[in-house]
């Protein structure tokens, strides 16, 4: 029988919530997380950051073996523990029912380093990076913290004699790349076994004119945690909820922790795929051991598909957590006259959950007014980035932005629909930021009509390639920095203040003040509106069900006969579903869902991770090929998605 020992993703696991500790890796529960470490590495570059992080030292000794045998890792450890002076990649350390890793240990006598690597960023001017200015922990960085003091609590358990010092090692962001190419340097495949393997193509340090890694020192918040100043549950400090949870861990037990508001975003949920599979949720299991809940109490709506709910909290620990129960007073409601307010917005979903109304909710007459100052022809744009850990080039900085394509649809007045332009990067260690601009102002230079993005992403993103074009040598630096100060509007700390005279109308805002739909539930995102539009709009479904040749659309990568409305047992499909995922057993909505929780990342799981798979693996070019390929097709349907929804709105105005 394996030992059950709480570990460093076990301890994380429970200062998310301890119940989690009796539900994870059991196969009977359903568990909705992303567990291919494979994406994983490929969409966040980590596996870059720690081989580069292990270069610094190259005396180091990796310690490989089989993670699960426990006492042999301990074992190969102290071996070399003996040595006064050693580094250590992946040192194992057992106390009790407590075992660590450790990312790099270097051990000079009694005096030790203890370093774990994280594929984030910092800036060393940032005097608040770990810790406010109200000498609380910044929440980003909470669970990185308690998850280094866990490690030394464990370490120094194993040898009170040893002086410890604590550090992360993160990509600094003031440090540039002395050599071009520095990401490729780094290449990862994947193992039989579903665990990454990295491919270093260089020998040493020297050659990579030096790391741009940082060290971020941690021990006098990390003895601020050990005495209780800094903690996650209030009712247990450090220690004890080490013991607490290695207990119940051990023995297997329910730690029957409080069910609150947090657990909306549980990952022990089920599909109804799953339900039928007959796989159990966690998430329910806690709520009919708490609050006596009963099946059909799950099938009523709840607080937690409220967009943007933020009284939802205080609301559950007042026990009300069901729709039925909430009234005009528990939100707050307060109307405003032309357009959605907050609590507007939340009482609207609130109130046609309840009755069950499915007719769209418009501010009619506004919403018109708005659409009257929209200039034809229409310009629907999307981008599809990634933040590349280490630079592409000689002179970049860690995790800058990269964007790699973009889609472009135009409408014109008459209505006829056009993919007019598109552009792809998928060259391996090519930064292509510059070209994107200038391929961008090409598409949007043959016309003077508005020009539509889906959220603030794309304001952004140009934002930052305008910083990067004043930092470089580009001969047309200028013409480029205007165009994109044209299109876009200023950040809040920037010199300039002005929008542009062509600043980009942000079609998501038009959704969030004038336009809902119980379809939609709680979300205003692209891939929640689409459907509800589709599913109320009598004209995209009669127009969409027909192909493309039949219709009149012009597509660069879908053939005449393509249908992007199906239908399945009566129910409208989303067109997104008539695409193929872009990796075999994982749909792009577990990747969105996945990757939003890395930094600076909110939605595009699926396209940067593929994106990131060209960039560091090395595979055939057919291989490649069929990427670019299914890429190109995603992005041209994200703003072929923005033209429904907009054709949805004329309907509905007209």
């Amino acid at each position: 029988m394996s030992q059950r020992l709480l570990t460093k993703s076990r301890f994380k696991l429970a200062l998310e919530c301890p119940n989690k500790l009796y539900y994870t890796k059991k196969p009977e529960y359903a568990n909705q997380q992303l567990e291919d470490t494979f994406l994983q590495a490929l969409a966040e570059g980590g596996f870059q950051v720690e081989e580069l992080a292990r270069m610094e030292y190259p005396e180091g000794v990796l310690i490989e073996n089989n993670d699960w045998d426990y006492d042999l890792l301990v074992e190969q450890t102290n071996e070399l523990l003996y040595q006064e002076n050693v580094v250590i990649f992946e040192a194992a350390f057992k106390f009790d029912n407590l075992f660590i890793r450790t990312d790099i240990l270097v051990k000079q006598g009694n005096n030790i380093q203890l370093i774990e690597v994280k594929a984030k960023s910092f800036d060393p001017a940032d005097e608040n990076l770990l810790v406010g200015s109200r000498g609380g922990l910044v929440s980003g960085w909470k669970p990185y913290l308690f998850d280094v003091a866990f490690q030394r609590y464990v370490i120094q358990k194993c040898h009170p004699e040893w002086n410890i010092k604590s550090y992360l090692k993160l990509a600094d962001k003031s440090k540039t790349a002395k050599i071009d190419g520095l990401n490729q340097l780094f290449r990862i495949s994947k193992q039989a076994d579903n665990r990454t393997g990295i491919i270093r193509k260089v020998d040493s340090l020297e050659e990579t004119g030096g790391t741009v890694l940082g060290n971020v020192g941690v021990d006098e918040i990390l003895n601020d945690i050990e005495v209780g100043k800094h903690r996650i549950y209030e009712d247990l400090g450090f220690e004890k909820s080490i013991k607490v949870f290695a207990d119940h861990y051990q023995k297997d037990q329910y730690f029957n922790y409080p069910v609150s508001w947090a657990c909306k975003s549980c990952e022990f949920k089920t599909t109804p795929e799953q339900d039928h599979e007959g796989l159990k949720s966690g998430f329910q299991e806690c709520f009919e051991k708490q609050l006596g809940w009963k099946p059909e109490d799950f099938q009523k709506p709840n607080t937690f598909n409220i967009w943007n709910f933020r009284k939802g909290s205080r609301l559950f620990e007042e026990g009300l957590i069901h729709l039925e129960h909430i009234d005009e007073s528990h939100v707050g409601l307060q109307e405003e006259a032309e357009k959605f307010s907050t609590s507007h917005r939340h009482w609207t979903q609130i109130d046609k959950t309840v009755m069950g109304d499915y007719s769209v909710f418009l501010f009619k007459d506004e919403l018109r007014r708005e659409m009257g100052t929209w200039k034809f022809p229409l310009n629907f744009i999307d981008f599809e980035t990634s933040m590349s850990a280490l630079p592409f080039n000689k002179g970049r900085h860690p995790y800058e932005q990269i964007a790699f394509q973009f889609s472009h649809h135009t409408v014109s007045e008459n209505g006829t629909i056009k993919h007019a332009s598109e552009y792809i990067n998928f060259e391996a260690g090519k930064f292509p930021n510059f070209e994107f601009v200038r391929e961008l102002k090409k598409a949007l230079s043959g016309n003077d009509g508005s020009i539509f993005r889906y959220s603030n992403h794309e304001n952004t993103v140009l934002n930052q390639i305008h910083d990067q074009l004043s930092e470089s040598n580009e001969t047309d630096q200028e013409e480029l920095k205007m165009f994109i100060e044209s299109i876009t509007q200023p950040r809040k700390n920037d010199i300039r203040k002005d929008a542009g005279d062509r600043n980009m109308i942000d079609l998501f805002q038009a959704i969030k003040d004038y336009y809902y739909s119980l379809y939609m539930g709680g979300s205003i995102s692209i891939k929640s509106v689409l459907p509800a539009a589709l599913k109320t709009s009598e004209f995209l479904q009669g127009k969409y069900s027909r192909t493309i040749t039949e219709i009149g659309l012009s597509s660069k990568n879908f053939p005449g006969d393509h249908t992007w409305l199906q239908e399945i047992d009566g129910e409208i499909q989303s067109p997104y579903k008539t695409l193929p995922p872009l990796f075999e057993d994982w749909d792009e909505e577990q990747l969105d869902a996945t990757i939003s929780e890395m930094e600076n990342i909110a939605d595009g799981g699926a396209a940067l991770t593929a994106y990131g798979k060209l960039q560091y693996t090395d595979m055939p070019e057919e291989e490649r090929m069929e990427i670019k390929t299914s890429l190109l097709k995603y992005c041209e349907l994200d703003t072929l998605a923005m033209v429904m929804i907009y054709e949805h709105l004329r309907e509905l105005t007209t």
